[in-house]
């Protein structure tokens, strides 16, 4: 009877989440077409937030399904669906984006500088383009440069 009640409370059975081949591809899509928008970080934040409601993220997919049919097959969403249900899945979920962020982004730009595009168009201290101080005109109180006279510089 002891042996009974101490695993009647147990959430889950101590083995590391493991999605089936299915669940794998669906995860692996997904996690690509995240990292390939650029919303790894944004993805990532919201799973760690929503870490403690995934049961509850599993059922809206569910109740979603027929309307999100319209977008991703019902199979993939059932899948996605049933992984959910599982703990540890964030986690496993998390990594695999985490991988295929790294997957974009390694080996793509080697050898490429940092900012591609020519910022010597926007240089603010190119002489060809006027500053907007040297535009503003003393009849015009809007567009009159900023003075340093000692009645605007007041103690509060």
């Amino acid at each position: 009877m002891k042996e009974f009640f101490r695993n009647a409370f147990a959430l889950d059975d101590g083995k590391p989440c493991e999605p089936s081949p299915e669940q794998r591809a669906v995860l692996e899509r997904l996690s690509a077409e995240i990292a390939k928008r650029r919303m790894t970080g944004p993805a990532l934040a919201f799973l760690e937030m929503s870490r403690p409601l995934n049961g509850l993220g599993a059922a809206v997919v569910q109740f979603f399904t027929p309307i999100a049919s319209i977008l991703a097959r019902p199979e993939s969403l059932r899948d996605f669906a049933a992984f959910l249900e599982k703990r540890g899945s964030i986690d496993v979920l998390c990594g695999m984006l985490e991988a295929a962020e790294t997957a974009r982004t390694s080996g793509c730009c080697e050898g490429a500088p940092v900012n591609s595009s020519d910022s010597s168009d926007l240089n603010p201290q190119d002489p060809d383009i006027p500053r907007e101080a040297d535009n503003a005109r003393e009849d015009d109180p809007d567009r009159r440069p900023p003075s340093s006279s000692p009645r605007d510089e007041r103690p509060l």
